[in-house]
């Protein structure tokens, strides 16, 4: 079964870290975009970040662009989430998802959740002013 799981999420101050972790089962995630997005309660489902395989391309959400920096672990079907300087607004429930097929995030297409087909249950992130 294609699987997978957030963890790492938790209640941290502003201007704290927290590094999220995304492991995946069931199939060969180094051969796969793996993207993170989240949601704020009442508001709809935002992109953060999308890793491409092989690490060839990433991007990024305008909002967390030079405090979050997403990674992966080769081999060991596993991406990061490293978050840092913290703002009130980055509270949310953060999901990883895997696009659809074996490609790498493109600029046109990569913050719709469209393009993913198999999502994590999710990891809750507060950040406290």
């Amino acid at each position: 079964e294609v699987q997978l799981v957030e963890s790492g999420g938790g209640v941290v101050q502003t201007g704290g870290s927290l590094r999220l972790s995304c492991t995946a089962s069931g199939f060969t995630a180094d051969e796969y975009a793996i993207g993170w997005f989240r949601q704020a309660p009442g508001k709809e489902r935002e992109v953060v970040s999308c890793i491409s395989p092989s690490d060839r391309s990433t991007y990024y959400a305008g909002s967390v662009r030079g405090r979050f920096s997403v990674s992966r672990a080769s081999a060991k079907g596993t991406a990061f989430l490293q978050m840092n300087s913290l703002k009130p607004e980055d509270t949310g429930i953060y999901y990883c998802a895997r696009v659809t097929t074996g490609r790498a995030c493109e600029r046109s297409w990569w913050s719709s959740p469209d393009h993913y087909d198999t999502w994590g249950p999710g990891t809750q992130v507060t950040v406290s002013e």
